[in-house]
């Protein structure tokens, strides 16, 4: 079904999609829409205790409506996102998850799961933008990253390293206020609600907020020569939060990238955590970019005998230092490429994820991406290197806005 799926996709007439767009004066509004459609072949460790199947061929369908109005410095957005995902999917096969489970209320998803089918409202937000105040309200991505690949400052479902497309981030029950108290200088302070997962079913969140682990994070940046600074402040999930992160550049030609926080923990029996991240990046007139990026996390594992399976549950990665290389490059003005190699200091073991993008259309493009896990394998449930632990998988992407 999911091969005939990405097959009709592919075959769609490339024909200019219409949307609904009106505008008057100082109001407007706009209706746009996006369908993903999506396979994947996966060649997963032979370990029945992590992996459910040896192999795996399936796919998905994504279908996004978007919704924005404003007026006189009111503005109003609405996402609701339809899927039919292959239950397989949610794990690629695995009975262990890297990904992270958004935090957000159940109230506004609804799941079939007789038929695969999910129905969220991803975005649902109004915002008073004044001189040089603005106040947005609602469910709406929050993005604390200055980073690219490692992002230990974005809290609120940030993206895998190895993660290329990245136009839609994932929206959560929020407040926030943006102040610019000078020129070249903001004031921002978050708001983020706290769902707990239920006790049933450890997929799904309650749909009332636990009030007591709000995070509020205050975030102070200014702007020195060509350098951007930042401070980060407050509390996340009942941990206090000290942080900061600058971007710039030396020399006229390096870009320079960090961030980073401490958190220490409301309850004594846990230490005080540290994550950081410092990148370097170049762009060569040919339009070719590089990055160099290092992290370290001190609540992740010295040893891989230290990797625990729960530990997936609550952070992307698993050991304390990785290093990642990565390349953007655009090949043609219609073929874009992007390359990453991820390494584990600590187990050596590593990914390279490849991904390129071509554009069909003005609305339309495809993509293809392959992920090449490098190390050892895992053995009767035990995991004896990160990402030798991760399938070999390859990924058809077709795309089309409207």
């Amino acid at each position: 079904m999911y091969r005939l799926l990405i097959m009709l996709l592919v075959c769609l007439p490339q024909t200019t999609q219409a949307f609904y767009q009106w505008q008057a004066d100082d109001k407007s509004v706009e209706l746009r829409g996006l369908i993903r459609g999506i396979g994947i072949a996966a060649d997963n460790a032979n370990d029945e205790r992590l992996f459910a199947k040896d192999k795996l061929l399936s796919g998905a369908g994504f279908g996004r409506l978007m919704f924005d109005a404003q007026t006189r410095g009111l503005s109003f957005e609405a996402h609701v996102v339809q899927s039919v995902i292959d239950s397989e999917l949610f794990a690629g096969g695995s009975r262990i998850n890297s990904a992270l489970e958004i935090e957000r209320s159940d109230a506004l998803h609804w799941r079939f799961a007789n038929a695969n089918l999910d129905l969220v409202v991803d975005r649902l937000n109004v915002q008073f933008s004044g001189d040089n105040i603005n106040i947005k309200l609602g469910r709406q991505p929050i993005n604390l990253a200055t980073t690219y690949y490692f992002t230990p400052n974005d809290f609120f479902a940030p993206f895998a390293a190895q993660t290329f497309y990245r136009n839609y981030k994932p929206g959560v029950d929020a407040a926030r206020l943006d102040w610019q108290w000078g020129e070249l200088s903001q004031l921002s302070v978050y708001t983020v609600l706290n769902y707990p997962t239920e006790s049933i079913n450890s997929t799904s969140r309650q749909s009332s907020p636990n009030w007591s682990d709000t995070s509020i994070l205050v975030r102070v940046s200014t702007l020195i020569d060509t350098f951007e600074l930042a401070l980060l402040f407050g509390e996340d999930q009942g941990d206090d939060i000290v942080g900061l992160d600058f971007q710039g550049e030396l020399f006229d030609w390096l870009g320079v990238r960090g961030e980073g926080h401490l958190r220490f923990p409301d309850e004594l029996s846990q230490s005080r955590d540290e994550k950081f991240s410092l990148a370097l990046e170049h762009r060569f007139e040919t339009s070719l970019t590089i990055r160099l990026e290092q992290f370290h996390q001190s609540s992740g594992a010295g040893w891989q005998q230290d990797y625990a399976l729960t530990r997936q549950n609550d952070r992307l990665y698993l050991a304390k230092n990785y290093t990642a290389l990565g390349a953007s490059y655009e090949i043609t003005p219609f073929l874009n490429g992007d390359a990453v190699w991820i390494y584990n200091q600590i187990d050596t073991s590593s990914l390279l994820a490849l991904f390129t993008t071509y554009s069909l259309s003005d609305e339309s493009e495809l993509s293809l991406g392959a992920n090449l896990p490098i190390g050892k394998q895992p053995q009767n449930g035990m995991i004896n290197s990160e990402f030798g632990s991760y399938p070999k998988s390859v990924t058809a992407e077709y795309r089309i806005y409207f």
